[in-house]
């Protein structure tokens, strides 16, 4: 499955820091990758023997062959199936029971009958349930089953298409003209297959299925195979049988849908859809066309089945499902048109495809023998996702998007407490769900993009070739691909400092990731490297080590296109690289082109001169570096590691900066800042010197697409475009001003690209007539994404008279606002700006009962509170919130809870805390060095906080 939801996932900003300092880091947003499967309906621990409470099935049976047949009215929205299900299955140690998997199924008729007898008769069998387990327990009395024989098993039993979007489950949508069409889809992974039909529902228990469907005329029926028209009549769809794969791969929809078809290298690939929506089909299309061609020319291994589809679906928890041969996706990551979607969006489509499709090769040509293993499957889709994008569209530069994404997730989350190794034994289904996080997405993909780079392209790909033709139409553990790349560099001649089962272990064993601390020796040219695992507490005395590939530039050799390692720290705690020579001078820098996964911390003198050629020559330093360079420098200082002053010389350098991947880290950082010293009487500096860094390419860039331009600057503008506006740069008011103005007096529509951002900076310093002309849009508008672009950017407007205007609408209960988007105006007002909050306490200071009101199920005043409380930042505004506060518990206290002045309190501290660390060192740094005559004056104070402040994985800003 692919990531997290996606979505528009953006990494929310969390305080954190050592017992010295407070500074805010993206917070890790790890609550669910895009293919979230499996279902949480189970808490009870996992035993981890053989006794009862084991929830693996045992081995004594083993299945060959499922026929798998299917009745379903769904077509009327009827949420009752029948099935009957007959499975092949040998005996591999003698039993008196057959156990399988079964959910939420009933009315269970079963028989057995011998594949081994020449005149067998079939034999009724008594069926038991276990709840808890989900175990189905099939036996009869005086019957054994002998090891060695062969039977086929058949069930009959009814069923209930789910409406919790798991297993086989009822969908629908509503066409133009109100009509609602129903459908039936199946979701399985990780333990859903159990609910379509029983079955050994485990990964490694491969076979073969032959899936029959009997469904209306007027409907048509898909799976992961071809319809075998030999077989099939109307209503009744038999598809051909599939080779051995595993259950939760197994997947069938009955629907309307249209679909639109390609071909390409012979293979033929199909987009299904609702009806309607075929023109918005066709760059999933080709992005799936070209995607596949490029990963099967990679792997070198053709994809196994003779065809390929892909389907949208209306309701989907998984953002999509890698379902062999009929990759499903919620429908919205499918659609894409060149007037209406964003560059984003397109991204976004390609990537996932990317994802689900180097899932036909890992995770469906060969599986994982047990959750354990979930990163061998979701760790490969995860970087292929990436490597197929930058096969078939190399001018994206899509690794760039990659490092702000999933490379920092990893990153964030592995620092955490709470990390777990990406080799991490699992049992209930409740467990299994949890794994599909980033330990099992973004790091290992980190990982093995750092072993892709360490041991050469050439020796990675010829490893995963001989991994997948090894092991097709099988099950494999993490043993098997360390035996393929031992291999491949043995053939190769790669010689490794030891095994590459040591090696690679070593990174899937435990959780972390090392802090790599360089110490030159100036005198000799050499330098020291010390390991141990980064937390954030800079004196835990941890003792974790790595087998951690090195290679590194220097001012002498400033060489990127080689990433293979030339050194190994050897699981050690400290290394001396005495073959090297390196001048005084010279700056290095460790870790080429960023592709290793770690932190790298040096000594001031070598930041000092990283500093200077960045300021001089930036394109000395690969762009990913200087990306990592600034986030890592950020996080240094914010576990008291490194000075302020470091990193705030690293930052000046970007006033000569024109690339994405610095500028997304230069976003997250500088966000944070303004987000705390907004407040402050002396914010002008702050502004001031964020302007003089964006200026320069602020105005090389502007506010409108160009033809023809790099692609990755359709997102670079969009970050410049927040920044420069969330510091008061009077070329990005008058900019986005004009260019809403000019959109709303029959000018150029915005470019969906930009919308968000361009209506919210058009809005920072606009005119009433505008401002109002954007209220009345939100009003008459009828698409949720629209309207909550609109409702964001509302809450831009840097004059209080027309915020407070736009909270009103809270309030009058007579207009189009849904509840959710009622109570969600105050929140992007006052997280905006220090006028939003202002103007945010001054509308409650009014209306605050009203306000209490809007609810009677909830207390959205209470809950506005705590969040103005998040932001306050000065004496001045902690006074006016306080002061409200008593006022309500004085006259309203049954809309407040109990604890809210514990958590204002607390939030409030919180902030004064961070400030009283931070606020000096930053602002007495820009005073000293940014005189009043080293840049341009400041002509508005006026200034936002974006708080989501990067875009992780993928993914995913529309």
């Amino acid at each position: 499955m692919a990531r997290w939801l996606l979505n528009s996932c953006v990494l929310l900003l969390l305080a954190v820091g050592s017992l010295q300092a407070r500074l805010i880091l993206p917070q890790s947003l790890d609550d669910g990758q895009l293919e979230t499967k499996g279902s949480a309906l189970f808490a009870t621990p996992r035993i981890d023997d053989n006794s009862e409470g084991n929830y693996r099935l045992p081995n004594n049976t083993e299945p060959e062959s499922y026929n798998v047949e299917l009745w379903t009215n769904v077509h009327t929205g009827d949420t009752q199936f029948n099935g009957t299900v007959s499975i092949d299955l040998r005996v591999l140690e003698t039993s008196t029971d057959i156990k399988l998997h079964y959910r939420q199924t009933s009315n269970f008729e079963a028989s057995i009958i011998s594949r081994d007898e020449v005149t067998p008769t079939a034999i009724p069998l008594t069926v038991y349930t276990e709840l808890q387990r989900e175990f189905l327990i099939l036996n009869a009395t005086g019957v054994s089953f002998l090891e060695n024989t062969n039977w086929t098993l058949t069930i009959k039993y009814n069923g209930t298409h789910r409406s919790d979007m798991g297993g086989f489950y009822i969908s629908s949508y509503t066409d133009d003209d109100g009509q609602q069409h129903f459908l039936a889809t199946t979701q399985f992974e990780s333990t859903n297959a159990r609910h379509g039909f029983p079955c050994y529902d485990e990964p490694a228990r491969r076979a073969n299925f032959t899936i029959t469907i009997h469904h209306d005329p007027t409907y048509t029926a898909i799976s992961n195979m071809p319809v075998n028209e030999t077989t099939s009549s109307s209503g009744v769809t038999v598809f051909q049988t599939t080779p051995k794969m595993s259950t939760y791969l197994v997947a069938f929809i009955v629907s309307d849908f249209e679909s639109t078809t390609g071909e390409l290298n012979g293979l033929r690939q199909r987009v299904f859809s609702r009806k309607g929506k075929q023109d918005q089909q066709e760059w999933a299309l080709w992005s799936g066309l070209v995607v596949e061609s490029s990963l099967a020319g990679y792997f070198g291994v053709p994809f196994a089945l003779p065809k390929l589809d892909q389907a949208g679906i209306p309701d989907f928890s998984a953002g999509a499902m890698e379902n062999w041969g009929l990759a499903t996706y919620r429908e919205q990551y499918m659609w894409w048109n060149k007037e209406n979607s964003t560059t984003n969006l397109k991204t976004n489509i390609a990537n996932i495809i990317g994802h689900e499709y180097a899932h036909m090769w890992f995770g469906d040509l060969v599986s994982v023998k047990w959750w354990t293993y979930l990163w061998l499957k979701e760790g490969f889709a995860t970087l292929f996702s990436y490597e197929s994008n930058d096969i078939a569209f190399p001018e994206w530069n899509t690794y760039q998007i990659y490092h702000v994404n999933d490379y920092n997730s990893a990153l964030l989350n592995d620092a955490l407490a709470s990390a777990v190794p990406m080799t991490h034994y699992v049992q209930t289904p409740n467990e299994i769900s949890n794994r599909y996080n980033t330990f099992s997405y973004a790091k290992p993909a980190s990982v093995l993009y750092m072993f892709k780079n360490a041991w050469s392209d050439k020796v990675f790909r010829n490893g995963l070739n001989k991994y997948l033709t090894k092991n097709k139409f099988t099950s494999c553990d993490e043993w098997d691909l360390f035996a393929s790349f031992q291999e491949s560099a043995n053939e190769l001649g790669l010689t490794l400092p030891t095994s590459v089962d040591n090696i690679f272990s070593s990174w899937s064993h435990q959780a972390g990731y090392p802090l790599l601390t360089v110490t030159r020796n100036y005198q000799t040219g050499t330098f020291t490297i010390t390991q141990k695992r980064y937390v954030a507490d800079k004196d835990d005395s941890n003792v974790a080590t790595w087998y951690v590939p090195l290679n590194f530039a220097t001012a002498s050799n400033p060489d990127y296109r080689n990433t293979s390692a030339t050194h190994y720290l050897l699981n050690v705690t400290e290394t001396v690289f005495s073959d090297v020579q390196i001048s005084s001078d010279d700056w290095v820098v460790v870790n080429v082109q960023n592709s290793g996964y770690y932190r790298t911390i040096y000594d001031a003198q070598n930041y000092a001169l990283i500093a200077a050629v960045l300021k001089s020559q930036p394109w000395k330093i690969h762009p990913r570096n200087r990306a990592q360079l600034l986030y890592d420098t950020y996080i240094f200082v914010s576990t008291d590691r490194l000075s302020h002053s470091i990193l705030l010389n690293l930052l000046s350098y970007l006033e000569n900066e024109e690339q994405y991947a610095p500028w997304s880290t230069a976003n997250t950082i500088l966000t944070v800042y303004d987000r705390y010293l907004r407040g402050d009487d002396s914010y002008y500096n702050f502004q001031r010197f964020v302007q003089q860094l964006i200026d320069p390419i602020f105005n090389k860039i502007g506010v409108n697409e160009i033809p023809g331009e790099h692609y990755l600057n359709n997102y670079l503008r969009n970050v410049l475009i927040s920044l420069a506006c969330q510091v008061g740069s009077s070329d990005c008011y008058s900019q986005s001003a004009q260019k809403l103005s000019d959109h709303f007096n029959n000018g150029p529509a915005v470019e969906a690209t930009l919308k968000t951002q361009a209506y919210c900076a058009g809005l920072r310093s606009t005119t009433n007539a505008i401002y109002s002309r954007v209220q009345s849009e939100l009003l008459a508008s009828t698409d949720a994404t629209d309207r909550l672009v609109l409702i964001s950017s509302l809450g831009c407007s840097g004059q209080t008279s027309q915020l407070v205007d736009f909270l009103g609408l809270s309030l009058d209960t007579t207009n189009s606002l849904s509840q959710s988007e009622r109570t969600s105006l105050l929140y992007y007002s006052y997280y905006r700006s220090e006028i939003g909050l202002t103007a945010s306490l001054e509308f409650l200071e009014t209306n605050w009962e009203a306000y209490a009101k809007l609810s009677a199920t909830s207390k959205p005043l209470d809950t506005a509170l705590r969040g103005i409380a998040t932001y306050v930042v000065s004496e001045k505004q902690k006074t006016r919130l306080n002061a409200l506060v008593d006022v309500v518990k004085a006259s309203g206290p049954e809309y407040l809870n109990d604890d809210l002045s514990s958590t204002i309190d607390s939030r409030i501290t919180a902030n004064f805390d961070w400030l009283n660390v931070n606020r000096d060192p930053l602002l007495n740094w820009i005073a000293d060095t940014f005189s009043e005559n080293s840049g341009p004056t400041v002509t508005s104070s006026i200034s936002t906080i974006l708080v989501s402040a990067m875009a992780l994985l993928f993914y995913r800003l529309f």
